[in-house]
């Protein structure tokens, strides 16, 4: 099970690194819980959104803020129904043009071969002070 996993979360950074954003949506549950730990005041990804119409809305807000210059996912680790996986971005925030990075880490549980929850911790003060200008 882990394997099958973690190979459905690679499968879906790959899908994320080609812009290809329906393959990540279908590989939801319709109850998926979709969160970026922080304060949704301090910049427009952070939050929490229900369902894969929730998730399409934080994929757009990501696409509306930010300018991908490096996503890399590092160490994928899979435990159960659990995976967790270390990683590294840079961003250019839109709004300000000023840069964004930070180390994160992202935590998926698995559900009938699904995402039935993602939540990410990351560096958001660096995106509030970017967004900030």
């Amino acid at each position: 099970m882990s394997k099958v996993n973690l190979e459905l979360v690679q499968n879906l950074y790959d899908a994320f690194k080609r812009g290809d954003i329906a393959t990540i949506i279908a590989a939801l549950t319709p109850d998926v819980h979709w969160q970026v730990h922080g304060r949704a005041s301090d910049f427009p990804t952070i939050g929490q959104w229900s369902g894969p119409h929730g998730a399409q809305e934080f994929f757009r807000r990501v696409d509306e803020s930010l300018e991908v210059a490096e996503f890399t996912p590092h160490q994928l680790h899979a435990s159960g129904d659990k995976v967790f996986v270390m990683g590294h971005y840079r961003w250019k925030v839109r709004r300000s043009g000023k840069p964004a990075a930070a180390e994160w880490c992202h935590a998926f549980t698995i559900r009938g071969g699904k995402v039935a929850v993602f939540r990410e911790f990351t560096d958001t003060a660096a995106f509030a002070d970017a967004y900030r200008g």
